[in-house]
């Protein structure tokens, strides 16, 4: 019988636990059960205690049953799912020069999106002001209220403490100081509020739409800075210090001209990233400026910024061969504005990493471009917080209060 297992004081026999109410959501959302005929056989309990627990969610707003199963004699049972459209999730991606915000349901589907053009070096407040009012709208466009709520995830380029919600300050935001994300947003929208560095939300939104045999993904990010995030079994790696997959400070040699924006010299994001190229190309053509200009160039086919292109492909390839001898994922996730150059950036990478990583940590890697393209920092901050808030826990706790939105 699945269940949880405690010890008991004063004994040494452990005592094992019937199944919450929780942990038949999350047999559900497995897909390992379908009927309350699956629950029974998966947990063992009886018919009534299952009713009860499923009834319980299904009036809490987490299931819904409807359709029928086929039948292995006797009357048809009914189909057990997650009940979609009883709440809704706000995400947002915040990149250093662009924004994309959408209201999400519970499977994932998204009701309503935007995007558009912000500057993170604005400041925190500018830039959570035009997040909010992006939820705003998008809500009133969907048709849906702030009741139905339950949650926020938020993408942002830095690193943060998710254990208290604050900003932890790097250069390029040293006006944000170690602000509460969580506390600004909390006074605002309900439910949990999470945030995280941009390029982990687009590593597991890039996850979620894997190929199911592929446990661990590791995703780099070329815009107008440099950062990876890795997924392990539907997981984000943060590390220690919320650091994990900060590569675009990794020093290199033989770069000690380029100067970074952190004040250092050799850094890879100085060297290989979007703004890095911009800032190259600029200087024989003003009109490029950002790393959508490199782009431009590339697709028209210019020489000089396909050659350089494929020189920063070549030098993440170098960075990111020890990233993948570390982990061995079985993909390697190439996204970010500068990823649009395609083959152009792939194939540099492609080269380096299979020449430099051991054979072993290579076996059956597959380097592409992501499938979610722009998309993927808010699909993965819509499943951090459908994860939260159907996680077992939080169902228990909130199972015998309001409706789903309203705890």
């Amino acid at each position: 019988m699945a269940g949880t297992v405690r010890r008991v004081e004063g004994g040494d026999m452990p005592q094992v636990s019937a199944p919450s109410a929780g942990q038949l959501l999350q047999f559900v959302r497995q897909g390992r059960a379908r009927t309350r005929r699956d629950l029974m056989e998966l947990t063992g309990l009886a018919r009534s205690t299952v009713a009860q627990r499923v009834e319980q969610l299904v009036s809490a707003g987490y299931l819904r049953e409807g359709g029928v199963d086929v039948s292995t004699g006797g009357r048809r049972p009914s189909l057990l799912r997650i009940d979609e459209g009883s709440a809704v999730v706000l995400a947002a991606h915040l990149g250093a020069t662009h924004g994309r915000a959408a209201v999400v349901d519970l499977s994932g589907r998204t009701l309503a999106e935007s995007a558009g053009r912000l500057s993170v070096a604005d400041g925190v407040e500018p830039t959570l002001a035009w997040a909010a009012s992006r939820f705003h709208g998008l809500l009133a466009e969907a048709g849906r209220s702030m009741a139905e709520v339950c949650g926020v995830g938020l993408g942002l380029p830095c690193p943060v403490d998710r254990r208290t919600g604050r900003v932890i300050p790097t250069p390029m935001l040293s006006a944000w100081g170690d602000h509460d994300i969580v506390a600004a947003l909390s006074a605002q929208f309900p439910g949990p509020i999470l945030a995280d560095n941009d390029a982990n939300m687009m590593a597991l939104g890039e996850f979620t739409a894997s190929d199911p045999g592929c446990p661990t993904l590791v995703l780099v990010k070329v815009g107008t800075g440099i950062g990876a995030g890795i997924v392990e079994e539907g997981r984000v790696l943060h590390g220690a210090g919320g650091a994990a997959g900060e590569i675009g400070h990794i020093r290199l040699r033989g770069h000690d001209d380029a100067l970074c924006g952190c004040g250092a010299h050799g850094c890879l994001a100085a060297v290989a990233s979007g703004a890095a190229l911009a800032r190259d190309l600029g200087r024989a053509d003003p009109s490029v400026r950002e790393t959508a200009d490199v782009v431009r160039l590339v697709q028209a086919g210019d020489a000089a910024a396909v050659r350089r292109t494929r020189e920063a492909g070549r030098v993440l390839g170098e960075v990111l061969a020890t990233l993948v001898s570390v982990t061995n994922p079985g993909v390697l996730v190439v996204s970010g504005a500068l990823a649009r150059t395609g083959e152009h950036l792939l194939s540099g990478i492609r080269e380096v990493v299979h020449q430099v990583a051991r054979d072993r940590s290579t076996r059956g890697l597959r380097i592409i471009e992501g499938r979610l393209g722009e998309r993927a920092g808010v699909i993965g901050a819509a499943s951090m917080v459908v994860d939260k808030v159907l996680a077992a826990e939080a169902v228990d706790a909130r199972i015998a209060g309001p409706r789903l939105p309203a705890g």
